[in-house]
């Protein structure tokens, strides 16, 4: 399999919260996974924010985000070219999607049309779920 992870999904390998096996397990089975280049920064600020907002202790956001800095060297990082970039606008109006969640798909559908093999999508956001699945792209969780 091969597997693109939004920060959605990516994240809950750092963190227990529900669904974090499931995505450790599922990355685990993948023969290659990777995400878009801005997924670093989300994820980061995501382990930043859950700091600052108490859910998780500062030192247990500072081991996350260490650990993931680590091994984001071995996710196959999708670069963010203009053409994903406009095809992601189009995303945008097309299924009224949030700017990133625009850019996630796109690179998603990029990936998966250069492999010219099929690409998981692997996303908690319900609604860039909808829209992966609705864009032919296999999705995770299954429904």
């Amino acid at each position: 399999m091969i597997l693109y992870l939004d920060a959605s999904a990516l994240v809950k390998a750092y963190v227990e919260e529900v669904g974090s096996p499931d995505v450790r397990s599922i990355i685990d089975r993948a023969e290659t996974v990777g995400t878009a280049a801005i997924t670093r920064v989300e994820v980061s600020a995501g382990l930043a924010r859950a700091a600052r907002m108490e859910i998780l202790s500062t030192s247990a956001a500072e081991q996350a985000v260490r650990q993931f800095r680590l091994e984001w060297v071995s996710l196959l990082r999708i670069r963010i070219s203009d053409p994903l970039i406009r095809r992601a606008d189009d995303l945008i109006w097309q299924f009224g999607l949030r700017g990133y969640d625009a850019v996630h798909l796109s690179a998603a559908l990029v990936w998966q049309e250069s492999l010219a093999e099929s690409v998981s999508l692997a996303t908690y956001d319900q609604q860039l779920w909808e829209a992966g699945r609705a864009s032919e792209l296999e999705v995770w969780p299954v429904a």
